[in-house]
């Protein structure tokens, strides 16, 4: 595995070392002992599996808040998104700038989101499954989110929405000044 710092203090894009032969190729996508010695997290009690139908589905802009935040392994087993990550730890030097990468099953790339970071996704394709393991599991009641078109941040998404979950639809725009509860 290639780990690759982005411009947002913490989070890392991984690349795989692929095994090719005529059968296509093998590749390990975790491994705690590997992780550990780039100073990752290596515990994961809970893997999610989104499945969308629709090219420009939208899902996020979601966390956890403290006690229960958590780091995301994001990866696309087939077709293709638009994955973003929000910084919104204060004490942080990318405090409230964004990043968002292309991940497909083509790249095989995994996104590592740290606590912290509010995360979603835009399908590039019809069919797209997303798969992430989660540090911490789904706690009810502690989940926070930022609107997907909040001004504060001006994403930048690649299509027009076509699907969005009326929740996602409606978070309340950020209030920076006052900060965001993480």
């Amino acid at each position: 595995m290639k780990f690759s710092k982005t411009s947002l203090a913490d989070a890392v894009l991984i690349d795989l070392s692929k095994f090719e032969d005529s059968r296509g190729f093998f590749a390990r996508t975790f491994c705690a002992e590997t992780f550990g010695r780039e100073g990752l997290v290596t515990e994961y009690p809970q893997a999610n599996h989104s499945f969308n139908v629709s090219k420009g589905t939208l899902r996020g802009m979601h966390y956890q808040k403290a006690p229960h935040g958590e780091v995301k392994l994001v990866r696309v087993v087939q077709g293709a998104i638009v994955d973003v990550i929000i910084d919104l730890r204060p004490n942080s030097p990318t405090y409230l700038k964004w990043e968002g990468f292309e991940l497909t099953a083509e790249n095989a790339r995994t996104l590592y989101v740290p606590v912290g970071f509010a995360h979603g996704f835009q399908t590039l394709e019809d069919n797209t499954h997303v798969t992430y393991q989660v540090s911490h599991p789904y706690t009810p009641g502690v989940e926070g989110g930022l609107r997907w078109n909040d001004p504060a941040f001006n994403i930048e998404w690649p299509l027009p929405v076509s699907t969005i979950s009326d929740k996602d639809a409606s978070w309340p725009d950020a209030d920076i000044d006052r900060g965001i509860e993480i």
